[in-house]
């Protein structure tokens, strides 16, 4: 089956996803504000960068996009280029187990959830957060 797109055209496309302040990240952020929780976000000073953090309480809050970490439920492999994707989506989950395993070393309580999860339950994942934070 021929690709819809050009390689440049989707390398363009592909590069151009955010990786920070997505939609199901935002959605959150709003939801855990709203209960009154102040925190912050991409704390460049807390190992791994979390999406959400609160350094007083020790809790590190990481929302996952189901492509780039490869969720079991949602994940579908690219059908072109698939060496590459099966190893950058295995660097990202090894990146993500090394951070979760330094910060529990390190006192902290790591709070990890998908982005289907946040699209369809985002209320009780942001009273989840806020019971923490």
């Amino acid at each position: 089956m021929p690709d819809k797109f050009s390689k440049q055209t989707r390398s363009r496309i592909m590069s151009s996803i955010r990786s920070k302040n997505t939609k199901p990240e935002l959605q959150v952020r709003k939801l855990v504000w709203a209960l009154g929780k102040r925190f912050r976000i991409h704390d460049r000073t807390v190992f791994g960068t979390p999406d959400i953090s609160n350094k007083s309480k020790r809790v590190a809050v990481f929302i996952d996009g189901c492509f780039w970490h490869g969720c079991p439920r949602c994940y579908s492999e690219p059908k072109s280029n698939t060496e590459f994707w099966r190893n950058k989506i295995a660097r990202n989950r090894d990146r993500r187990k090394k951070v979760k395993s330094e910060l529990r070393k390190e006192g902290w309580t790591v709070m990890e959830f998908w982005e289907h999860a946040v699209r369809k339950e985002p209320i009780p994942i942001a009273i989840s957060i806020s019971e923490k934070i």
